[in-house]
């Protein structure tokens, strides 16, 4: 029930305004894999679904003909039509029969009655040959559109497929969708409420250290358990024989883009680039052709929010550099297949191994690159209009610079970011400082001197007060990250 669902407030109040509607409305629900749709649904609804259908996943059949899968996916349809009363033994003759008898299911229920209709994951249905949209069109345009308050819901994890065929549908549901809720994963301050109510204690370093690892991910977090430490959950999760994340990789692509297998290649190309890569580059590295199909691509990426794109400090709008962002992603390639291991206790065992020291160092970075409308909101600029983005510079005249992020503000500051992820308050040092001062030189320069550079540094724990601190200017701390 809306009780147990936690956050997702923004989405619960569109469900509302929905339920309030005389008229017939229909919604697309989309994101990536495990982040939540099925769950919001159920839990919002309940039992009172009209009809309430899951696809079958093509993964499981994927071996198959085609003309299987589309035979597989009517006869569960049928199964479902007969689960909530519509009583015809004979077999569905195609979508159109299908939505046919799903409308005579509708006609049955009282005129006033309020009509719920939910299909999950329905890209899964639209099979090769199947004619699956043009007997969606049809079912909708023709029947569902005039029947007063009735309530179809769509949901799927391909989130092109969702945004192409129902969102921004050009054909026969052009503009039919009243509205579209896109669940994104949770935050930090939705992560520490969602462990919260599942009994799990972690202060806001390991907090963050999870969400380094999982991301805001439902699924993945259910898999946590109570009275083991963060270091035994992961292995548990990631490096035990048999683990439940064992093959989540793989099925993440499968579910999300049919398993193409240059989405993958571009993952993959991405985590290599930290701080971002040009699209042409990309192309390039994987070897495929910069067009049209390759874009889609790479919007497909973002949309499910596994990536993010922006253009870079100083340079043309015609540069813009795509950025890995997924934790799950990151981690995954960092770890589990990168580097394979056989001991199930890999990261109790390394805790101070210098390479998950420095990575560390990366995924705080990532995470604060998520959280950026926090550390905007830390800072007091949340109402200021900003640019924000990883940065590089190099010059034959000065030092190249890497700053971990730059907020670009419209009344002429730039704040240089550094992340640091410590155990302690962070100390600045002689050589630190350097670097700090050839980072604030190399952005006068660039700006023409046009802009303030304000040095920031966001850490867990604060600043530690000695001779070089007070070139720090504003420092966020690791809690600010947990903000609404």
């Amino acid at each position: 029930m809306k009780q147990d669902i936690i956050a997702r407030r923004k989405e619960i109040a569109i469900l509302d305004s929905l339920m309030e509607e005389e008229f017939a409305q229909f919604v697309a629900v989309y994101g990536r894999r495990r982040v939540g749709k099925t769950f919001l649904i159920r839990e919002y609804f309940g039992d009172k679904f009209t009809f309430f259908h899951t696809a079958i996943s093509p993964r499981e059949l994927k071996d198959r003909h085609p003309d299987y899968l589309y035979r597989i996916q009517l006869d569960e349809f049928a199964k479902t039509l007969k689960l909530y009363g519509y009583q015809d033994e004979k077999p569905i003759k195609d979508w159109f029969d299908a939505f046919d008898r799903l409308w005579a299911l509708i006609q049955s229920r009282p005129k006033k009655e309020r009509l719920v209709l939910f299909i999950d994951e329905m890209p899964w249905l639209d099979t090769p040959r199947a004619a699956f949209m043009s007997a969606l069109e049809h079912f909708w345009n023709r029947y569902a559109s005039g029947r007063h308050r009735l309530l179809l819901i769509a949901a799927g994890s391909a989130t092109t497929w969702m945004l192409d065929n129902l969102v921004n549908n050009n054909g026969g549901l052009y503009n039919r969708t009243n509205r579209d809720i896109h669940l994104h994963p949770f935050n930090l301050s939705e992560t520490k409420a969602y462990y919260t109510n599942r009994g799990i204690t972690m202060d806001a370093y390991d907090l963050i250290q999870a969400y380094m690892i999982v991301g805001g991910i439902p699924y993945y977090m259910s898999c946590f358990q109570k009275g083991m430490s963060l270091a035994q959950n992961i292995d548990a999760m990631f490096f035990e024989r048999g683990n439940k994340l064992e093959k989540e990789y793989e099925r993440l692509f499968e579910s999300m883009f049919s398993d193409n297998p240059k989405i993958k290649q571009i993952v993959e190309c991405l985590a290599k680039h930290p701080y971002g890569i040009m699209r042409k580059e990309i192309s390039e590295e994987i070897g495929v052709k910069d067009g049209g199909t390759f874009g889609k691509l790479l919007l497909s990426l973002e949309e499910c929010d596994l990536t993010t794109s922006f253009y870079n400090f100083g340079e043309s709008k015609r540069n813009k550099y795509f950025k890995l962002t997924d934790p799950f992603c990151l981690f995954y390639l960092s770890f589990v297949i990168k580097h394979p291991t056989n001991n199930r206790t890999y990261w109790q065992d390394n805790q101070n191994l210098p390479k998950l020291a420095s990575w560390r160092g990366q995924a705080f970075e990532n995470v604060c690159f998520i959280h950026q409308g926090q550390i905007k909101q830390a800072l007091g600029i949340q109402g200021v209009h900003t640019e924000i983005f990883p940065w590089r510079f190099s010059s034959p005249d000065t030092k190249g610079a890497q700053i971990d992020m730059l907020i670009d503000r419209a009344d002429r500051v730039v704040n240089v970011c550094e992340m640091k992820f410590t155990q302690d308050l962070f100390s600045v040092d002689k050589d630190y400082d350097e670097k700090i001062r050839n980072k604030i030189t190399a952005v006068t320069e660039l700006t023409g001197k046009k802009k303030n550079p304000q040095m920031t540094l966001v850490t867990t724990y604060g600043l530690k007060s000695n001779m070089y601190s007070g070139r720090i200017q504003k420092v966020v701390l690791m809690d600010d990250l947990f903000a609404d």
